[in-house]
Order: C-alpha cells, then structure tokens, then sequence
C-alpha cells in the first residue's frame, strides 16, 4: 500500500486505483503522521483528494499546469495544492450561491487558476 506525500505526490495509476474514501483516509494520515492539527480534518482531506484527481486528469485541465507554475514560483508541491484547494473552495462555493447560466460551471474556476500566484496565495494566507 502507498503512502500519501503532497510533497511528492502519487503515482497517478495507483493513485486512481483506489476509491475517493481510500484516498481521503491516506491524506487525512499523512496530516496526523505530520502533526497537522486542522479545523476540519476529514474536509481538507477531501480537497486535498479532489486537487490531486483533478492533477492526475493531466493536460485536460489547468490544474497539473498551475500546480507546476506555483511551485516555479517558489511553492512546494502541498502549498501549491492548498492555494487550488483555495479557489477550488471559492469555486464550489460560488456556484452554490449563483449558477452560472449560458456557461461552462467551470470557466471561472480556469480563469481564477491561471491568475492564481505564489505571492497572492502568500499575501491571503
């Protein structure tokens, strides 16, 4: 069984081998094993397994791209995570509040990643 290191990351092959509840508890034991204390442990797990299937979708999205341009910039690979977990948590929360009618759901959460920079993800922190 793999171990879970957001500063590595997985293989994507075994990675999507396993189901999202398998890959939430590896996320959530790599935060205990590095004394990550966190307000909602089970829902940054979760985010932290979206951003990474969403990496492992490689080129079909800007995701893997953006945590690559991050980590140029000078994030490690789990801070640049959390910065897409950030706007993927805005994205989700937006799309509660007003769908978007006539558009992609998805086009603002492109737009918001490609704007997205090492230093604004370290001025909001």
């Amino acid at each position: 069984m793999m171990k879970y290191d957001p500063t590595i990351g997985p293989d994507s092959e075994e990675w999507h081998k396993l189901d999202e509840g398998e890959q939430i508890r590896m996320v959530r034991q790599y935060h205990r094993r590095a004394g990550v204390k966190l307000p909602n442990a089970i829902l940054h797990a979760a985010i932290h397994t979206v951003v990474e299937n969403q990496i492992a979708m490689g080129d079909d999205i800007p995701v893997r791209r953006t945590i690559e341009r991050l980590q140029t910039e000078g994030l490690d690979r789990h801070e640049a995570i959390h910065a897409v977990g950030l706007v993927l948590s805005e994205h989700i929360y937006d799309l509660m509040k007003s769908p978007p009618v006539n558009q992609d759901p998805n086009e603002r959460y492109w737009k918001s990643l490609e704007e997205l920079s090492a230093e604004g993800w370290r001025n909001r922190k």
